[in-house]
Parts: structure tokens; sequence; C-alpha cells
């Protein structure tokens, strides 16, 4: 995926948040869920580097300490098989807020000491935000769904010739600076 069709998946992504949150708020949960696949994608590739089959990727769990442990002192995070951002989309029409829920707080639990200053609190904006993305629990899913369905085609192997996370976060400041620039115009011609 090039710049530009990543630029118009991210603002794709943008344009259908925009109609339940706050345009100044759409970027935070954007960008959380993109790097929470980004972090997710990470431990995949790491344990499949470590001789995991997908299989055995299958049974990670918190339950299984001594794999957790290890993965956590390695990459200082781990994310448990339901709760990575691939088995969101596997669970198709069982997926639910509630598993977002449920995976930021695990991901708060599991940071490894080391890598506290990192990854603490990466995710707070974002899990105490998802109650605005809908009335309901069945809304605030469906808001959810259709999100991940944008950002699971974005490019998380490394094999871009650009930081593909870097990108998506100047496009984004950048299309919200540009459009705070747009509406403070207008309230600064009305004071003259």
């Amino acid at each position: 995926m090039n710049k530009q069709q990543l630029a118009a998946k991210i603002w794709e992504s943008a344009n259908q948040m925009r109609s339940k949150i706050e345009a100044n708020e759409y970027k935070d949960y954007i960008l959380g869920f993109i790097f929470y696949k980004y972090l997710s994608d990470q431990q995949i590739q790491f344990a499949k580097k470590q001789g995991m089959s997908d299989a055995d990727i299958a049974l990670l769990s918190e339950d299984d300490t001594e794999t957790a442990d290890y993965i956590r002192k390695e990459l200082g995070y781990f994310i448990a098989y339901d709760n990575l951002f691939s088995t969101w989309l596997e669970k198709a029409n069982d997926f639910d807020v509630a598993n977002v829920r449920d995976a930021l707080s695990a991901f708060e639990r599991l940071i490894h000491k080391n890598h506290k200053k990192l990854f603490d609190g990466i995710f707070n904006t974002l899990q105490t935000g998802l109650s605005k993305l809908g009335e309901s629990a069945a809304k605030q899913t469906k808001a959810i769904s259709d999100l991940l369905q944008l950002i699971k085609v974005i490019p998380m192997n490394g094999k871009q010739d650009y930081d593909v996370l870097g990108y998506i976060y100047e496009y984004l400041i950048e299309k919200f600076a540009a459009k705070n620039r747009v509406n403070f115009i207008p309230r600064m011609k009305s004071r003259c």
C-alpha cells in the first residue's frame, strides 16, 4: 500500500468516525486502534520468529505464564490470542465492544515492569471513550466493527519503504490542524 492509498484509507476511517464523536477526538480512536493492530501484529511476527505455528499462537493465554512472561520480557507487553486484533476480526458477528474493553484492560495489566514508562496508559483515551461511539453496546460494537474493517488492510509488516505509523500520525495531525484553521478563520473574521 503506497502513501496515497494509505491516506485514502485513513481519511475514510476519519469520515466514518466523524458522525459519532467530536472532530478533535476522532484521531485518538483511529490512532488507538491502529496502534493496537500494530502491537498485535508485532507479537504475531515475534511468535512466528520463535518457531510458533498458527496453532501455537491460537493457544496464547495468560494461563501459560511461562510463554506470556517470555513474550512480555522480550516485547514489553503480552496480548492473549483472544485479544489480538486479528482475533477480533475472526469473531465477525460474535465481536462485541466488551472484547475491546477486556483487551485494553488486559494489555494495561500485562505490561512488563521494565516497559511501564513506554506503554502505561497508552490506550486510556481509547478505553475511556468507547461509550462515545454510540448510545448502546450494540451501536458501539457496530462503530468499532466498521472501523476495524477499514483498519485491517493497513500494512504493519515493515515491508513498506516508509514508516507507516509515523505517516498515519503526521497525516491525522496535519488534517486535524487544517480543519481547526478553517474553523478558526471565520471566528476571527467575525471579531474584526
